[in-house]
C-alpha cells in the first residue's frame, strides 16, 4: 500500500461459527466515527439482549492509531484482542467487528475462547468485499475573475474534486485531490498571478 492509500471494507457482513454448542455471530461494520461505533454497538447490545457476551474491537483512521478491543467479561484478552488481531493482520481500518456469543454450555478454556473469537471475527471479513481508499486533503483558493481560465486549466489537468465554487469579481473554488497529489497541485496554483490560498492567511496567536 502507498503512503495515502488505506484499507477498509465496503459494506458489513456477518457470519455464524459454532464450537462446543457456543454460537459466536460476528458482524464486520464500515465506519468513520466514535459515535457511529457507539450507535452500533447500542444497537447489536439492544438485538442480542439475551447473549452472554457482546464483544468488540474497532480501527479508525488512515494511519490506524485509533483503536480499541473489549472483551465484555469474557477473560481478559480473550474475545477483544483476537478479533482486533484479525483487523490488524488484514491491515483495515474503519472497521468495527462485533462477536455476539451465545454460551452453549460448555467452557472453551482460555485458548479455546481465544480461537474461537478469532475464527468468529476472521470469517466475517473474510465475507465482505475489502476496498482501498485513497487519503485525500483540501484546499481552498480565490482569484481574481480574469484568471479563471489560468485556474480552471490547472483544474482540468490535475483533476481534483471541486467541493465548492463561486465566480464573481472574486472568484472561490474548494478542491480535494489525494494527499500524495497535492503538493503539485499547490505548486501550479500558486504561479497564477493573484490566486491565494485564504486558509494560509489563518494566523495561531
Amino acid at each position: 500500500m502507498l503512503e495515502d492509500t488505506y484499507k477498509t471494507i465496503e459494506g458489513q457482513s456477518e457470519s455464524v461459527y459454532t464450537e462446543k454448542r457456543s454460537k459466536f455471530i460476528a458482524i464486520a461494520i464500515p465506519v468513520r466515527t466514535l459515535a457511529e461505533i457507539k450507535q452500533y454497538l447500542e444497537e447489536y447490545q439492544k438485538k442480542y439482549y439475551d447473549a452472554r457476551h457482546v464483544c468488540y474491537a474497532y480501527m479508525l483512521g488512515a494511519e490506524r492509531k485509533d483503536f480499541r478491543a473489549n472483551d465484555n467479561g469474557e477473560p481478559s484478552g480473550t474475545a477483544g484482542k483476537p478479533i482486533l488481531g484479525q483487523i490488524n493482520s488484514n491491515e483495515l481500518t474503519d472497521i468495527l467487528v462485533i462477536v455476539v456469543r451465545y454460551f452453549g454450555g460448555i467452557k472453551l478454556g482460555t485458548s479455546g475462547l481465544i480461537v474461537a473469537y478469532r475464527t468468529a471475527a476472521a470469517q466475517a471479513i473474510a465475507e465482505a468485499t475489502v476496498i482501498e481508499k485513497t487519503v485525500d486533503q483540501d484546499v481552498t483558493v480565490a482569484f481574481e475573475y480574469p484568471f479563471m481560465n489560468d485556474v480552471m486549466r490547472i483544474v482540468k489537468e490535475e483533476s481534483p474534486e471541486i467541493l465548492e465554487q463561486s465566480y464573481d469579481m472574486d472568484c472561490f473554488m474548494r478542491l480535494r485531490i489525494r494527499k500524495s497529489l497535492m503538493p503539485r497541485l499547490r505548486s501550479r496554483l500558486e504561479k497564477v498571478e493573484t490566486l491565494r490560498f485564504p486558509e494560509d492567511d489563518v494566523t495561531s496567536l
